[in-house]
């Protein structure tokens, strides 16, 4: 949703627009927590992606 807020808007009419968005819901990461297997450890895996750039 777009709104547009002109110059001359006062607080009041400021107030009813912002109260016509709803609020998204905050996304848990949690839920994916220990999902991903590795196959290998953090620190090689991490040091073998930064050598591909050499």
């Amino acid at each position: 949703m777009v709104v547009i807020i002109k110059k001359g808007t006062g607080k009041k009419r400021l107030n009813e627009l912002l109260k016509k968005f709803k609020r998204n819901k905050r996304f848990n990461a949690n839920r994916f927590l220990g999902k991903v297997q590795w196959n290998e450890d953090a620190l090689t895996y991490q040091k073998r992606i930064r050598n591909e750039w050499d």
